[in-house]
């Protein structure tokens, strides 16, 4: 992620995390993450990987979207690119993304808040998706919906794969 991103996720997550009224220390604690690289990622430093920002957003009980929306650039990991598309403003909370996996590539998602679904439809390249024990192989044009609260994957094989992603949050969810 490049400086003026890093500053912007970091002013960001500190206007959240005071918002709600925590310290540094509360939030860290919570998201299972050492204060130090909290401290690091508000002051646009560091370099948060895509499980710890959804943590964070967790904890902060904001959909991942609504973390990282004034991040322009795509997200990304050890060949996996995320960028946000769009986010609603009804209930339920869905956001829409773009993400891409490099060949040979197995993403483990940690599970999202309770009553989350995700709908992958495959844009190119082909993937194994969806619960970790419950996976499936997915072709271009293929479309798979399944209860994210719980972990998840998506694997890739000899080749690249893009699809399009969209969350559903419940309506607990807090939308800021």
């Amino acid at each position: 992620m490049d400086k003026l991103s890093l500053s912007t996720l970091g002013q960001h997550l500190q206007t959240l995390r005071r918002a709600r009224g925590w310290s540094l220390s509360q939030l860290a604690t919570a998201a299972g993450i050492a204060k130090s690289n909290l401290s690091r990622l508000e002051q646009g430093d560091g370099n948060p990987t895509l499980d710890t920002i959804w943590r964070l957003a967790v904890q902060l009980n904001v959909p991942f979207g609504t973390l990282v929306a004034p991040i322009k650039v795509p997200l990304g990991e050890d060949g996996v690119e995320v960028r946000l598309l769009d986010q609603g403003q009804d209930a339920p909370r869905v956001d829409a993304y773009w993400m891409r996996c490099a060949p040979h590539i197995t993403r483990h998602a940690e599970a999202h808040s309770p009553g989350t679904r995700e709908s992958l439809t495959v844009v190119s390249g082909r993937l194994e998706a969806g619960p970790e024990n419950e996976a499936r192989a997915l072709s271009a044009g293929d479309t798979l919906s399944f209860e994210a609260d719980q972990p998840h994957l998506y694997r890739t094989h000899d080749t690249w794969a893009t699809l399009l992603m969209t969350i559903v949050y419940t309506d607990t969810e807090a939308v800021p």
